[in-house]
């Protein structure tokens, strides 16, 4: 079978393409016949060996996919060759076919397509995660997002917009804005022409934001956090912008506010039964169309550092996923 690998650690130039034997599966394992696997902004810094999260080389890239089972492990249950599933795997999903833990999947709706299915996980996953179990978020709050045309962004939008909230989508382009406020987002504020925190000020007219999500980091968090309202929750998802930013603490005690952390991987793994509903409660949200969960580009695995370079260039609107 054809897999993408990465060797040596280095840009997504350096990721090869070779032939590798079809897995078995395990007892409790699944082998999966990959259709998508999506991308992701960590893909990026882990092939690169700058993530928390290190596999051995040589690896594939790519921790979801979607496709069909093709082979069963002797102890599993309640599934059979052909059925249509997605799995979280962190990493290994750019190859023809992968052998995954028969609890780390689930069911894939007929009508949803097979891209839309791999890039529910990280990006909606980890939207559902913060905006539910880590903020609390309750209809009519405010909820402006950092970031809000890429893949976590755009999904962020959708989802608290389906929760009730009034959604501010930044983001640095009106175009980027455009994408969001046809996802969802109510307002607009564009922080390439206009202060983060007077921008989000006027828009909640002095009061400031109850929920911010974000994305990026960098020079944005500090002025951000300055618009947060009373009682507000700041959640960290990623430092896209590059840099981590160093916070001041003594705004969290002016604000009354809280900064929390949103690390879906571990969430995954401490929770399990709380991710699976979640899970499945987007998948059944993206058949019924009521998220769009928004794929920007396909490419065949041949044409890999493109797709990285969309990511890493902060071009992607939504997500990016390969095709085995």
């Amino acid at each position: 079978m054809k897999a993408l690998l990465c060797k040596t650690h280095g840009p997504a130039e350096s990721l090869v393409i070779r032939e590798l034997p079809e897995p078995v599966p395990g007892p409790d394992e699944i082998v999966v016949t990959v259709k998508a696997a999506a991308l992701n902004f960590f893909d990026t810094l882990i092939i690169q060996d700058r993530y928390q999260t290190k596999p051995a080389l040589p690896f594939s890239p790519a921790g979801e996919c979607a496709g069909t089972i093709s082979a069963v492990g002797s102890e599993v249950e309640g599934w059979r060759v052909g059925d249509r599933v997605a799995a979280w795997l962190g990493h290994g999903g750019a190859r023809e076919k992968v052998a995954v833990p028969a609890r780390a999947v689930v069911r894939v709706p007929d009508t949803l397509d097979d891209a839309q299915a791999a890039g529910l996980f990280v990006t909606y996953g980890t939207a559902m995660h913060g905006l539910i179990q880590r903020a609390g978020l309750k209809a009519g709050e405010t909820l402006a997002i950092l970031g809000a045309s890429g893949g976590a962004g755009l999904a962020a939008v959708e989802i608290g917009a389906l929760l009730g909230a009034h959604v501010i989508a930044c983001a640095s382009s009106p175009e980027k804005l455009a994408l969001a406020s046809e996802h969802g987002a109510q307002e607009e504020l564009n922080y390439s022409t206009e202060d983060v925190k007077a921008g989000l000020r006027r828009l909640t007219e002095g009061r400031g934001v109850d929920v911010l999500y974000d994305t990026v980091g960098g020079e944005l968090a500090e002025p951000a956090l300055r618009a947060m309202a009373w009682e507000g929750r700041y959640l960290v998802i990623g430092f896209a912008g590059g840099s981590i930013p160093k916070i001041p603490l003594n705004l969290l005690l002016l604000k009354g506010c809280d900064l929390r952390g949103v690390f879906w991987g571990e969430f995954v793994t401490r929770e399990p039964a709380a991710h699976r509903r979640n899970m499945e409660r987007l998948l059944e949200w993206a058949a019924a169309s009521r998220i769009s969960a928004h794929v920007h580009a396909t490419f065949p695995l041949e044409r890999a550092a493109e797709a990285f370079a969309l990511i890493g260039d902060r071009k992607a609107q939504g997500k990016i996923v390969l095709t085995p």
